[in-house]
C-alpha cells in the first residue's frame, strides 16, 4: 500500500511540476482518476495553500475529469482576456483566480476601489456564463494586527468581491466565501514583499454536481 501512495503520488507530482511536456488538461484528469481517490488526499494534505487543496479535493478524475478539464479551459482562457492585474490558473478540474489586495482594496479597507469595480463588470458575464460552476471567495491577510482583527477584516474582503458579483447577475447559491485571515500564507511574513503576496482574495471555480454528471455520463454538449 505504501508503494502505491507513493508511485501515485510521482505521477501527480509529475503533472503540476512539469507542465513543459504539453500534457492536456483530459489527459491530466484521466491520469489523475487512474491513480484513484488516495493519492489525491495525500497530495491535498500536503498542499499549504487551501485554495488548491480545495480544487484538488473536487476533484472527480478519470475521463469525466479530463472533460471538465477541457470545459475549465474555455472558461480560463476568457477569464484571461476579461481581467487585468488578477492571476488566473488551471489547478486540476479547477480555476483559481488569485487578486492582490492591493489592487482591490485601499489599506486596511474592506471597500472596492472603482478600477476594482470595472473589472469585476468584466469578469461575471464568464461567470454567468459558465453556470454549471461553484465559485468559492478566499479572503487572507499578512500577520500585521491581531488574529482576530485579521480574520474579520479577511471574512469583509471575501464578502465585498462576493457581494459585488452578485449584484452583477451571479446567482448567489452559487458562491460562498470566508476569510482565513493570517492562517493560509504563500509566501513568508518576514518581508514586504511576501506580506504582500498574502494579502490576497483568491475565487476559486470548480465544476458543480450537474456538471459532474454530466461529464460522468459524456455529455457536455449543452455546457459548451
Amino acid at each position: 500500500m505504501r508503494n502505491a501512495y507513493f508511485l501515485a503520488l510521482v505521477i501527480l507530482m509529475s503533472i503540476f511540476i512539469y507542465p513543459a511536456c504539453n500534457t492536456s488538461n483530459r489527459t491530466k484528469g484521466a491520469i489523475i482518476g487512474a491513480t484513484a481517490g488516495a493519492a489525491t488526499g495525500a497530495v491535498v494534505s500536503g498542499k499549504k495553500n487551501k485554495a488548491v487543496a480545495i480544487i484538488l479535493g473536487a476533484a472527480i478524475g478519470g475521463v469525466a475529469g479530463g472533460l471538465i478539464g477541457d470545459y475549465m479551459d474555455k472558461q480560463a482562457a476568457k477569464i484571461r482576456e476579461d481581467l487585468e492585474g488578477a492571476k488566473v490558473e488551471r489547478v486540476g478540474e479547477g480555476i483559481l483566480i488569485t487578486f492582490d489586495s492591493g489592487i482591490l482594496f485601499d489599506h486596511d479597507s474592506y471597500a472596492l476601489k472603482s478600477e476594482t469595480r470595472e473589472n469585476l463588470n468584466e469578469l461575471a458575464p464568464t461567470l454567468i456564463k459558465y453556470d454549471d460552476t461553484d465559485l468559492l471567495v478566499l479572503g487572507h491577510t499578512d500577520n500585521t494586527g491581531t488574529d482576530e482583527y485579521n480574520m474579520t477584516l479577511s471574512d469583509r474582503r471575501a464578502s465585498s468581491v462576493s457581494n459585488y458579483i452578485t449584484t452583477k447577475g451571479v446567482a448567489s447559491g452559487r458562491i460562498d466565501e470566508t476569510g482565513y485571515g493570517e492562517s493560509d500564507p504563500v509566501a513568508t511574513n518576514e518581508t514586504a514583499e511576501g506580506r504582500e503576496l498574502n494579502r490576497r482574495v483568491e475565487v476559486v471555480i470548480v465544476a458543480n454536481k450537474k456538471l459532474q454528471r454530466a461529464a460522468k455520463n459524456g455529455d457536455l454538449v449543452a455546457f459548451q
